[in-house]
């Protein structure tokens, strides 16, 4: 049960202490509020520098700062008018899990797709891994469905 982040089951035992959940929900918070105000260098700022975007069930990744902003160019482009509303939240000391509605146009390529013209309203899971060492996420890992995106029934 290992990945690339190191042994989950030592990611299991890290400390879940009152003030690592407020650093992890207050930088959450902020990375929110970025991505709500299309912030780049606001959300690059709550990234690990060794950060990666992914899509999973795919081969799409994006690293480091460099691919945070290369992946947030490619999905402000693709939904201009996006709307995330939040449906849950888990917040521990791995991170934040959560569930979110995305509703907006599809007027660019995104996660490997061309753009379709339509409007879409689409349900993703998002982890943002907690790196305790650089107290940043380590980015995204994204769970979307690529064929509700691409229009398939």
């Amino acid at each position: 049960m290992s990945d690339e982040r190191g042994d989950v089951r030592a990611r299991l035992g890290w400390p879940a202490d009152s003030a690592t959940h407020r650093t992890i929900r207050r930088l959450w918070q902020r990375h929110s509020i970025a991505e709500d105000r299309r912030d780049i260098d606001g959300l690059i700022a709550t990234l690990a520098p060794e950060c990666v975007y992914a899509i999973v069930g795919t081969e799409l990744r994006w690293e480091g700062h460099d691919g945070a902003r290369a992946f947030y160019a490619e999905l402000f482009a693709a939904f201009p008018d996006n709307r995330f509303a939040l449906t849950d939240i888990v917040i521990g000391p791995q991170g934040v899990f959560e569930a979110v509605v995305l509703e907006a146009t599809h007027l660019g390529p995104f996660a490997g797709l061309e753009p379709t013209g339509r409007r879409v309203r689409l349900e993703l899971a998002i982890l943002f891994p907690w790196d305790p060492a650089s107290r940043r996420f380590m980015g995204e890992q994204i769970f979307i469905d690529r064929q509700a995106l691409a229009g398939a029934d």
